[in-house]
């Protein structure tokens, strides 16, 4: 009985996520995923997804600090392992755009899941609040919401998987990067390629999004601050406090 109230636990926190992720209303990204081979494969064996070409970049590491509730929260970011998922965070950080922004969404009952925040429009106290969950990135370039796909690197292999979960690509074994209590990911809709500005601490070790979801990061300092987060709680800064130089915009 314990077992299945946990599988069903997992399964509706999944669904959860996929619901409050930030791109409702977008157009269809699915287009992009790429076909789903009819066996596992190991990595060695996958096709290569080339990398997509006109997004951020980091080449390396760099660290980011939060003030929330008046403490800082430090998050060492990866893009040695996630290299667009990292280059899009460290260029939002870098624009001011988490500034002012809400945690909207926290989950902790009937277990610790996750911290859900980055909304751009959450700075706006005039957007309801069950609108929150459904923003993202506007590029002042393009006028248009800014993208990324889903990038998640197997453990030791050369690059990443783009566009797909390891499941749909057949992959077998675990991300290089996993779900850890202290983790950072980006939020999605149920399309791949739908991630944008909204991001997730996870609260636990949460093993079953491995795979799904992609982790970019892992708190450092501060982890105490984030477990306390509320809903409604705002990121009072976000800034780059070291590693900006590992930034490459295109």
């Amino acid at each position: 009985m314990i077992l299945c109230f946990r599988i069903r636990w997992a399964i509706g926190l999944v669904v959860a996520l996929f619901m409050v992720s930030c791109t409702a209303g977008a157009s269809d990204p699915s287009d992009s995923v790429a076909t789903t081979p009819a066996e596992p494969v190991a990595p060695a064996e996958l096709a290569v997804t080339p990398a997509p070409t006109g997004l951020a970049q980091l080449q390396g590491t760099a660290t980011v600090e939060f003030v929330v509730n008046g403490e800082s929260v430090v998050v060492e970011v990866d893009g040695t392992q996630a290299p667009i998922t990292a280059g899009n965070f460290v260029d939002l950080v870098e624009r001011g755009v988490y500034d002012g922004t809400v945690f909207h969404r926290v989950v902790r009952e009937p277990q610790p899941f996750v911290v859900q925040g980055g909304d751009p429009q959450s700075t706006d106290p005039s957007v309801p609040v069950q609108q929150l969950g459904t923003g993202g990135f506007i590029d002042p370039d393009t006028q248009e919401k800014r993208f990324i796909p889903l990038e998640i690197t197997p453990a030791g292999a050369e690059q990443p998987i783009y566009s797909q979960t390891f499941e749909s690509a057949g992959q077998t074994v675990k991300p290089a990067l996993q779900h850890t209590h202290g983790a950072v990911a980006m939020a999605r809709s149920q399309f791949p390629d739908s991630a944008s500005a909204q991001f997730y601490f996870a609260l636990a070790d949460l093993p079953f999004l491995d795979g799904s979801y992609a982790v970019f990061g892992y708190v450092t300092e501060g982890l105490d601050v984030v477990d306390a987060i509320q809903q409604g709680d705002v990121i009072e800064s976000a800034a780059v406090i070291e590693g900006l130089d590992n930034l490459v915009t295109e």
